[in-house]
């Protein structure tokens, strides 16, 4: 979503790189081009205004860093202003002294409200809690039967019954409290567009069952509509923070940079993929590293930690150490990082990565075709790739559906895969000792992918 603002960032910070002092008139011409960008990426006006004011005032104040040249020290003035815009600080939850802690989703239709109420609850399954979800949607058809599907998929059971939204979400708090649920996540309706009904619904459920948290879903590609809405839900409703859905599309990003500073009230989570798994807590500070197209490591470990296997990547760095890493190998590790979420959501929490490797389409067709590539191997051929000659070649792409060409594009690129791989893992290796006496969180090793442990984080410049 916010590609095209990091193309502007890194452009105009690349014209500031070298410049041995930057006046005010210097200054002056950055913020206008700030400005530009900004407003084309559809963030509210006045956030503009208001961000670019301080961004200046802090660059003419006088006790600048001195260990910074002058293009670091915008970058780095640029990257706290829009950690503060995005809201500053993670929201932590905390959770009632007297369970259920209940948790209130609302929302306009086709926001993703209801799915992101599964993704929630899963969210909650991983910080050990027992939620149960309850379904008060009863306006749009088969919006329970909805949630019973996503709750299934996420393991988690789903209280709803035929009566009135008041009544089901009373009724839904004392189910959990009778289940020995901890969490209570109550899903209300919404409308195609705001209207006094659905506000006065909504009211009445918060004011029965006295939320906890009460969480808007917006939708991040309507840009400044979004933001409308996040006022006119503001103005009926005490909001606790807003869960922004659909940030993986190819909007301009405007809503996730305006809203907390209209409405008063962080983004608390960040949907970022239609899997159920693709779903965060937003964290301010990477959200800007990301803009200023840093990377997002942290996340990106998170997300190593939730969904790869320990075992088979110990093994796989093993194989790979001795020079013994086989396509069976890779085939694994492939299907490791596809649990992660969209490779080119990946692909962009990883810092140094060329803007032409960032823009690339990567998807599932692509990895689709390099697994029926190698499923149509032999186990021998997988094990010794040198052993495929020119005939099985053929056979192979026949097997799979694919070309000769694909074929000997594939093994050509594993080749120089296992060479850079060995050279990654000899110095991961030495280094992961050090930095595991130095009690560092470290992010398991993925073979194919350069050491992210030794990247250097943009924090440092502090």
């Amino acid at each position: 979503m916010f590609d095209s603002l990091s193309d502007r960032f890194e452009g105009i910070f690349t014209k500031l790189r070298g410049r041995g002092r930057l006046g005010e008139a210097e200054i002056d011409e950055v913020l206008a081009e700030i400005r530009l960008a900004l407003l084309e990426a559809d963030v509210n006006l006045a956030v503009v205004k208001e961000l670019l004011a301080r961004i200046k005032a802090r660059c003419l104040a006088a006790d600048l860093s001195k260990s910074l040249t002058p293009d670091q020290q915008v970058i780095k003035i640029v990257h706290d202003e829009l950690v503060t815009i995005l809201g500053g600080e993670t929201l932590r939850i905390t959770y009632a002294s007297r369970p259920p802690t209940v948790v209130l989703m609302a929302g306009l239709q086709g926001a993703g409200k209801t799915t992101a109420t599964a993704k929630l609850a899963r969210w909650f399954k991983q910080q050990g809690r027992n939620p149960i979800l309850v379904g008060a949607d009863l306006q749009r058809p088969a919006a329970v039967e909805q949630l019973r599907v996503l709750g299934g998929q996420v393991g988690v059971p789903v209280f709803s019954e035929a009566s009135d939204p008041v009544s089901v979400a009373r009724a839904g708090i004392e189910a959990a409290r009778d289940r020995g649920r901890d969490v209570c996540i109550i899903d209300t309706a919404g409308r195609l567009a705001v209207d006094a009904e659905m506000m006065d619904q909504v009211r009445q459920v918060s004011a029965a069952v006295q939320p906890d948290y009460t969480f808007l879903v917006i939708d991040a590609m309507t840009g400044q509509d979004a933001v409308g809405v996040a006022e006119a839900f503001h103005a009926t409703l005490a909001l606790d923070g807003v869960i922004l859905s659909k940030l993986d599309g190819d909007a301009r990003g405007g809503a996730a940079l305006s809203v907390k500073e209209v409405i008063g009230r962080p983004i608390a989570f960040a949907s970022t993929g239609e899997k159920i798994a693709d779903f965060d807590q937003f964290h301010p500070n990477r959200m800007a590293d990301r803009i200023l197209g840093m990377g997002d490591v942290l996340t990106l470990i998170e997300k190593v930690e939730q969904t790869y296997d320990a075992e088979s990547a110990a093994r796989a760095e093993q194989a790979m150490l001795e020079g013994h890493f086989t396509l069976d190998d890779f085939l694994d590790q492939l299907q490791q990082i596809r649990k992660m979420g969209p490779l080119q959501n990946i692909i962009g929490m990883m810092p140094g990565i060329p803007k032409e490797l960032k823009n690339a389409e990567v998807g599932e067709n692509e990895i689709g075709r390099v697994e029926a590539i190698i499923r149509s191997m032999t186990a021998e051929e997988r094990s010794k790739p040198d052993l495929i000659s020119g005939s099985r070649r053929t056979r192979i792409a026949n097997g799979s559906g694919t070309s000769t060409t694909e074929v000997n594009q594939l093994l050509k690129q594993f080749k120089e895969m296992a060479k850079m791989m060995k050279r990654f893992g000899g110095a991961g290796k030495t280094k992961s000792t050090k930095n595991n006496k130095k009690g560092k969180r470290r992010m398991p090793s993925l073979p194919g992918m350069p050491n992210l442990n030794e990247l250097p984080n943009f924090n440092d410049l502090n």
